[in-house]
């Protein structure tokens, strides 16, 4: 028996490679076809092609079973006519969606009680395909004992209802069947019914929305293959359906929606297939480091300036949204979604003839009014803002239907720009107007440009949504600002937003501000801002008003990057800014920009931090715009001011306070508090013969500490000090270098709080300690954070290739030289720089650092150890040297 058991293992084994090596081969020769010479039919996933697999791997299984029972010893044994028995397929072998490493569920069902010989005869049939190293689930029962179960287990009942019979006796599973549906289903649908789309959305909060996933789960997240067997488990439940070409016959798709449908099934099928081949068992999360090999695999190539990885996702967010939108509506259509509730009023009916609400939702009349009033397509999704009502299904078919009409004369003509332009203002609700008309097409007919934007991917772990899905998100993120909404909850951008006399503007540059990356090549701004001019003058707006949107949009990286790069402190940062805005109007439209495309990028590109500096540096711009700039005589005032201000704050001067003045820098004395400077005297005399002295200060509304250290000026200090904090795991946002003239250094740090907060005093005094040791020659820092790298282990390599970049530039401060250094994080990287930096002679004064998760923007304002800019001829040297201590293109990201 043994020896029977390991070839019918080896026979199975060898099968299943044969075939998913004839599936790689069949489908590598469809991927890799010419798209020039193909037929436009072929250009679509083929329903008999994609299949092919899934029915091979299912029909192996199945004939594996029917040999199984033809030949079982202990079937003969236990007698068959008087212990009949069944095997039926559960799960996704059931709905024959049998993929390379998907789970085989299987009943052996029985007609009464399960006889003792049950366990042996599964043995008999099981163990082979466990040898054979598949995951096989199984589950022996009676009919009465399934369906009892059924009606207490939502995932048993699920299970059965895609039961599929395989062989054995017939009449059980028929009987079973019929016993679920009177006893079960017919009873309790609506209570199942619910409960599945319960289970839905607690699943969607878990795995999130794979549409929008940088790294999405095929199976559970929203938008994967789970939304289609919900639908269609409560087809079976509502409709008695057998086959999933009956939600077509049902009329619960069109004919083209299902087309859709199975043509985003077998894509998302094949790529989970290839997936589980890669990994070598089960496995739906599309990883970063798996989906490079995948892009390559399936053969997507470098086109318009993308690679073929970011084709790939955008195959991939495209296919995963239309199964999202199609069970969103699905359960519409059935009213398993929360409308708008009857109260003691009746719901609002529309004012717009050819419309009507039916059921919660917007419908047309009638279709035959739609190509005699094309603008009906347009007033339907106004009334859809203005109502807060979502479009019905047969509504969204008809807009696809007739999206012909919307040619340049009618995406142009006055009332439809207007009707636009409400959409646009309109509050956004749950139920996304402008989502619904990219859906339908709609909003690419309306504006033809969007559609290079369209499921367009940035390959890297900063954008987390598509350009398309972006762009709504900004626009809805603008409308939120000084609602219960608002994500900012600080009320800043709320009173910039109703200060504004034209939100239009502002929400079209909010649309269109990434319409430009649809263009290969870099500077998607500049470009953006001409074909966002191109657009609106199409459109009809006044020379002055194509401005202000196409000057939004060149410009909306502006603050953002200046914010994070520059030192907002220096008059010479507002200034430049002052005269590239010019305007107040534009400064607020701008930043309102600004800050809704980052918290629209992603969780990770806007935090307080951000929030802060942006804000210092709006309020710094504002003043100049609206005073003028900075004259010498002013700034002198200032010092002058605060002079006296720390003087009279001190009700007994201590002696020598006078003199403290005289070895402080102007510069220093113009951009610190009062507060602050007697906070620093403090600190400075408490140094005595000390290395240094420091204080840690929590911020009462930020996640982040402020480290103010007073030390002993030396060279490379400020390495030491970023050496140390990066060797207790403490991140450096920005820092502030002061020196005086009497050899202190002053440097004011912000940095995130070390990990475990829990024991945050500890970390705080070890890094003492090692400052202390640091600054004393006993601690090697360069040997010691080698130390410490080596012990984190490798995760993935970085996604993306763009390669370093460093600039130094000598004209935009009149008193430092400023170097960018773009490159990729890791433990150690803020040391090596400053480092090397040290080592060229040069003496940090500012240093900014900006991190958009897998790369950084390191800037620093230096001098060299004699006070002065650096040498033109030295520019060769320092990129060298600071390249040389750079990662290389493919080093692995440490965590």
């Amino acid at each position: 028996m043994k020896n029977i058991h390991e070839q019918t293992s080896n026979n199975l084994r060898q099968m299943r490679k044969q075939l998913i090596s004839d599936f790689i081969e069949k489908q590598d020769a469809y991927h890799t076809r010419d798209p020039e010479t193909s037929s436009p039919d072929s250009q679509t996933l083929n329903w008999e092609q994609e299949s092919n697999f899934l029915e091979q791997n299912t029909r192996l299984l199945d004939n594996y079973f029917l040999e199984g029972f033809e030949k079982s010893e202990v079937g003969l044994r236990m007698g068959f006519n008087k212990k009949p028995y069944a095997i039926i397929a559960l799960g996704g072998y059931g709905r024959e969606e049998q993929c390379v490493h998907s789970d085989v569920d299987i009943l052996f069902l029985f007609e009464k009680a399960v006889p003792d010989e049950a366990e042996t005869l599964i043995q008999e049939i099981l163990y082979p395909l466990w040898d054979s190293g598949l995951d096989v689930g199984h589950a022996t029962r009676s009919v009465k004992e399934c369906v009892k179960i059924a009606g207490q287990n939502i995932e048993v009942l699920t299970s059965l209802l895609d039961a599929r019979f395989i062989c054995g006796m017939s009449s059980l599973y028929s009987n079973m069947m019929e016993d679920l549906r009177k006893k079960v289903i017919s009873r309790r649908s609506d209570e199942f019914v619910k409960l599945l789309v319960e289970r839905n959305q607690q699943r969607h909060l878990h795995f999130g929305d794979c549409a929008y996933l940088l790294e999405p789960n095929l199976k559970e997240g929203r938008g994967g293959l789970r939304d289609y067997h919900t639908i269609l488990w409560i087809a079976r439940i509502k409709a008695g359906i057998k086959q999933p070409r009956d939600l077509e016959y049902y009329g619960c798709f069109s004919h083209e929606e299902f087309r859709r449908l199975t043509d985003s099934l077998f894509f998302i099928w094949y790529v989970r297939n290839r997936l589980h081949r890669i990994v070598g068992r089960k496995y739906d999360q599309l990883h970063f480091g798996h989906q490079e090999e995948l892009a390559q695999a399936i053969d997507f190539r470098k086109d318009n300036g993308q690679q073929p990885v970011e084709i790939f996702l955008g195959k991939l967010h495209e296919k995963m949204e239309f199964i999202k939108h199609q069970h969103t509506m699905f359960l519409y259509d059935l009213g398993l979604i929360t409308r708008q509730k009857r109260g003691r009023k009746s719901l609002k009916e529309t004012e717009i003839s050819g419309l009507e609400v039916k059921k919660g939702m917007l419908n047309f009349a009638s279709s035959k009014d739609i190509p005699d009033s094309p603008e009906l397509m347009i007033k339907i999704f106004e009334e859809s803002a203005r109502l807060k009502l979502p479009l019905s299904a047969e509504a969204r078919r008809l807009v696809e239907d007739f999206l012909h009409l919307a040619d340049k004369k009618f995406r142009n003509s006055a009332s439809v720009v207007r009707s636009f332009e409400q959409i646009l203002i309109e509050p956004a609700p749950n139920f996304n107007v402008l989502n619904e008309m990219l859906n339908t097409g709609f909003l690419v007919k309306f504006i033809p440009e969007f559609k290079c934007i369209v499921n367009r991917i940035q390959y890297d772990e900063y954008h987390v949504y598509p350009v398309d899905k972006h762009s709504l998100h900004t626009v809805r993120t603008i409308k939120k600002f000084g609602t219960p909404d608002d994500p900012t909850k600080d009320g800043f951008c709320g009173d910039l937003y109703k200060e504004l006399p034209d939100k239009r503007l502002l929400l079209w540059a909010g649309l269109l501000h990434d319409i430009g990356k649809g263009e290969p090549g870099g500077g998607h701004s500049l470009k953006g801002g001409k074909i966002v001019a191109d657009i609106l003058a199409e459109k009809g707006y006044k020379p002055e008003e194509i401005e202000t949107v196409s000057f939004l949009v060149r410009e909306h990286l502006l603050l953002m990057k200046t914010a994070t790069r520059r030192d907002v402190h220096d008059e010479e940062t507002a200034m430049f800014c002052a005269r590239r805005i010019k305007d107040a109007d534009h400064l607020k439209m701008l930043c309102l920009l600004t800050v809704a495309d980052a918290i629209s990028t992603g969780a990770k590109a806007w935090n307080d931090w951000m929030s802060s500096l942006l804000t210092s540096l709006f309020l710094s711009i504002l003043n100049v715009l609206e005073k003028g700039e900075f004259a010498t005589t002013e700034a002198v005032g200032v010092v002058e001011k605060k002079k006296k201000e720390v003087l009279d704050t001190v009700s007994k001067p201590p002696e020598g306070l006078q003199t403290f003045f005289n070895v402080m820098s102007p510069r220093y004395l113009l951009y610190t508090p009062t507060p602050d400077i007697l906070e620093h005297i403090g600190l400075y005399r408490k140094i005595g013969s000390a290395g240094f002295v420091w204080k840690i200060t929590k911020s009462p509304d930020l996640d982040m500490r402020t480290v103010t250290i007073c030390a002993k000026d030396a060279p490379g200090l400020f390495s030491k000090i970023s050496g140390v904090f990066t060797l207790n795991s403490i991140d450096i946002l920005n820092a502030q270098i002061y020196t005086w003239k009497n050899n202190i250094a002053l440097d004011i740090f912000e940095v995130k709080p070390p990990p475990d907060q829990l024991f945050e005093d500890e970390k705080w005094e070890r890094a003492a300690e090692n400052l202390r040791s640091a600054l004393s020659g006993g601690l090697v820092l360069s040997e010691a954070l080698a130390e410490k790298i080596a012990g984190y282990g490798l995760i993935r390599p970085c996604i993306s290739e763009r390669p370093h970049r460093i600039t130094v530039d000598n004209k935009s401060s009149s008193f430092f030289t400023i170097i960018e250094v773009f490159t990729y994080d890791f433990p150690g990287l803020l040391f090596r720089i400053t480092d090397a930096l040290f080592n060229c002679g040069l003496d940090v004064r500012v240093a900014k650092i900006a991190t958009k998760i897998d790369q950084v923007v390191d800037v620093f304002y230096v001098r060299d150890f004699n006070g002065e800019k650096v040498d033109s001829k030295q520019e060769s040297t320092i990129r060298a040297a600071i390249e040389k201590v750079l990662p290389t293109l493919n080093f692995p990201i440490l965590v």
